[in-house]
């Protein structure tokens, strides 16, 4: 009887959790933050196209990312590398040698294993059944990874290259360059926002994996001394997870996950994941790696050039290793879409924190039909929108309950509502999206009153 209810309490769960994905899939298409890519044309399985709210989200989580990795230390450095890098580039990193064996992928958590590796692959079916996870894995196939292109201007004589597999790869072979440009010493980190591409088999679970993805990375390089590094390693573990955290996800709902020896990279000395509880189970988030001296080291194997740092301070030439932070915009933005949506009484309500919130404020003349209501209301909004807060809505549609809900499924955290009073006395009442409570300030106090809420 127990194991019973305990399989329909998993069957509901799972279907619980369906519906919510397809709950926030459908509203991601309905206001505008994401669509399917080139759907009129049947679309293109693994690619999305962001609408006016998803880039603007996409945007705002880019520059909060970038504030606090970049322009809030003086340790770290930004860069923007090419797409498009010389084949060696792969070679060197051992993406066009480690991904294209035979490759078998767990259809239940995406890993892919080398056909061959029988006990692994044996251990890891075990993981699933002590879960009580259904198994299946595709069939053995031999598969890269890497995203082919061809360059050049005559047919016949093009060359193969590769859509970068990851963004890492541009920061390492500029590394000289970096250190002869600037007055960095180590320990110092390069942080980068790019596209990356993989041929993935298996695309699924709405924008968690797809082929054509967002990255966003630090590469910190530190001395080659085992203490130290995992001083710095444990450092940014730290910091990433806050990041999260300090961003409106809630502590429950994230966790830090070591990878077993049979999953590391073949670049890894140690690895560990931010997961978050998705409708679709625990799933990465963010990668913080120990990498070692893989990188500069291969890159100086290949291309013959020198890849050392000096230190001045104690005359010692050294191959620095690097800890990376590397994470995911898009599913970034996928998973703080899951956890800020919330359905109550009567609205559904996109609770993200104001940092990220497309929309920072909206506003509205109580009537659209009032000349007198609707030009103090544009007077407001062209205050708010010169303040260079970010952006505020305009909306005249409707009932204002409409507008109100409106605004709350888009996340948009307040909203100012020019009224016959304000046509009296020059105040304006500002609802609280989180609470809904409504409070009444000095029109000419719009602007600082946003501000300070928007800076907390």
């Amino acid at each position: 009887m127990a194991k019973e209810l305990n399989k329909k309490s998993e069957k509901g769960n799972q279907l619980e959790s369906e519906e919510i994905m397809e709950k926030i899939v459908a509203l991601c298409k309905r206001r505008g933050f994401i669509f399917p890519g080139s759907e009129i044309y049947g679309g293109l399985k693994g690619t999305w196209d962001y609408g006016p709210l998803g880039s603007e989200l996409k945007f705002n989580i880019k520059q909060a990312w970038w504030k606090a990795i970049v322009q809030k230390r003086q340790d770290v450095v930004g860069i923007s590398a090419s797409i498009l890098m010389n084949p060696k580039v792969w070679e060197a990193s051992g993406h066009t040698t480690s991904f294209t064996d035979p490759l078998v992928e767990c259809k239940t958590c995406h890993q892919r294993f080398r056909a061959d590796q029988e006990e692994i692959i044996q251990a890891h079916e075990k993981k699933h059944l002590d879960l009580k996870e259904k198994v299946e894995w595709t069939q053995p196939r031999k598969f890269n990874l890497l995203v082919e292109a061809k360059v050049g201007v005559v047919e016949g004589e093009k060359s193969t290259v590769y859509l970068r597999g990851e963004i890492t790869q541009g920061v390492h072979v500029n590394f000289k360059n970096i250190l002869n440009s600037s007055r960095l010493k180590i320990p110092f980190g390069v942080a980068q926002i790019g596209k990356a591409f993989r041929n993935e088999i298996t695309p699924g679970n709405f924008t968690y994996r797809s082929i054509e993805f967002e990255q966003m990375e630090l590469q910190y390089y530190v001395k080659p001394d085992e203490q130290e590094s995992m001083k710095y390693y444990e450092f940014w573990k730290e910091e990433r997870m806050k990041w999260y955290q300090d961003l409106g996800i809630k502590k429950e709902n994230l966790r830090f996950r070591q990878h077993a020896s049979d999953e590391l990279a073949h670049y890894a000395k140690a690895a560990w994941d931010i997961e978050y509880r998705s409708p679709f189970g625990w799933k990465e988030c963010e990668g913080i790696h120990h990498r070692g001296d893989w990188d500069l080291r291969r890159h100086q194997e290949f291309s013959g050039q020198d890849m050392s740092y000096f230190d001045q301070e104690t005359g010692q030439r050294f191959i620095p290793w690097v800890i990376e932070a590397s994470g995911g915009v898009d599913r970034a933005m996928l998973f703080f879409l899951i956890d800020a949506y919330q359905e109550e009484e009567e609205r559904i309500v996109l609770k993200l924190s104001p940092k990220l919130a497309p929309y920072k404020a909206a506003v509205f003349p109580l009537l659209a039909n009032k000349p007198d209501l609707v030009k103090k209301a544009s007077e407001l909004f062209s205050i708010l929108k010169e303040a260079d807060l970010g952006m505020i809505a305009w909306d005249e549609r409707g009932n204002i309950g409409k507008r109100y809900y409106s605004q709350d499924e888009i996340g948009t955290p307040y909203c100012f509502t020019i009224d016959f009073q304000s046509l009296e006395d020059e105040t304006v009442t500002v609802r609280d999206r989180d609470t809904t409570k409504q409070e009444r300030i000095k029109i000419s106090e719009a602007t600082s009153y946003l501000k300070e809420k928007l800076l907390k």
